[in-house]
């Protein structure tokens, strides 16, 4: 494969920098765009909810390929600070449609399986478009601004025929994601049992998670095989998938900790209890292969962490 021009929005955040990482290890020509204020080689500060930022971009960089990754993650982020979530999810998302319709580069739409709200069935891509929306009940801002992203892309590939794929992603997680109340379990879990700090483990929830080297690999393989208008699910092992109190275990062993720190609850409310994730187009067209089981990789997030925060063993 030759080597290709692209960029990344949000390539300074948690699957952004692994993903930049990933793709340079391959030879490609990436720039990571961000809100963060350096002038380090291949990175440009651009805040995707001002076009004119986005263009400027555009202006002194050409690209194959868009990665769009830059977004206000979580759901009670996005109740909490809808106007960001809105405006970077969806008029962000709109100002790179714009771009693209313009200048012709294949985009990368980072959606989420958040989309699939509590649809309790096997989550196949093909869910959103043969279950009535009324049937699939996105629970929480920042899925409806991922879906309304969706929807966009495809709205504009039929009205301009601009060139996209979605991929939805299930619980990522792994090195260079910092802790913030509102991101996922797993890094949660992780920074309250080194700090010593209270959490609660919600009961009756099942999940499945995927380590972010692998998640990465696979959106990589995007490159190689683009195929238009098509949308994956990327996830780990179908039997990886575990109760929240077991993935708690395992943080807690790794850590070194026991689970007095630990407030069990019942299931938390307008949240789904268990999503089954079906990932077998991703495995067919992009080669999708998760490598690093939850053991392995909640250690590997440990040590990261236990660096990042300087705390010793």
């Amino acid at each position: 494969m030759e080597a290709m021009r692209i960029l990344v929005t949000g390539g300074a955040g948690f699957i952004g920098t692994n993903l930049v990482n990933e793709l340079r290890r391959r030879g490609h020509e990436v720039i990571a765009a961000d809100l963060y204020n350096t002038d380090r080689n291949g990175y440009v500060r651009a805040d995707v909810r001002n076009y004119r930022q986005l263009e400027r971009v555009f202006e002194s960089h050409g690209f194959d390929y868009v990665y769009h990754l830059a977004a206000e993650y979580g759901r009670w982020n996005g109740e909490d600070y809808y106007e960001n979530l809105w405006q970077t999810n969806v008029v962000g998302t709109k100002h790179l449609i714009r771009l693209q319709e313009k200048l012709g580069f294949r985009l990368i739409f980072f959606s989420s399986a958040e989309v699939y709200g509590d649809y309790d069935g096997i989550m196949t891509e093909d869910v959103m478009e043969r279950v009535p929306i009324r049937q699939v009940y996105q629970m929480n801002d920042y899925a409806i601004s991922k879906w309304a992203g969706e929807l966009m892309c495809i709205n504009s590939a039929r009205m301009f025929g601009t060139e996209t794929v979605r991929v939805r992603p299930v619980n990522c997680y792994g090195p260079h994601e910092h802790y913030t109340p509102y991101r996922g379990f797993i890094p949660k879990f992780i920074y309250h049992a080194l700090f010593n700090k209270p959490y609660v483990v919600y009961m009756g929830h099942r999940r499945i998670i995927d380590y972010v080297e692998d998640s990465c690999r696979t959106f990589a393989n995007i490159v190689d095989n683009f195929v238009p208008g098509e949308v994956y699910n990327v996830a780990g092992r179908p039997e990886w998938e575990k109760d929240i109190k077991e993935y708690s275990d395992l943080v807690l062993r790794a850590v070194g900790r026991d689970d007095s720190i630990v407030s069990y609850e019942e299931a938390e409310p307008f949240t789904t209890r268990v999503k089954h994730v079906d990932c077998s187009k991703a495995i067919k067209d992009l080669k999708h292969d998760p490598r690093i089981p939850p053991e392995e990789g909640i250690r590997r997030t440990v040590a990261w962490m236990r660096q990042v925060y300087q705390i010793e063993d």
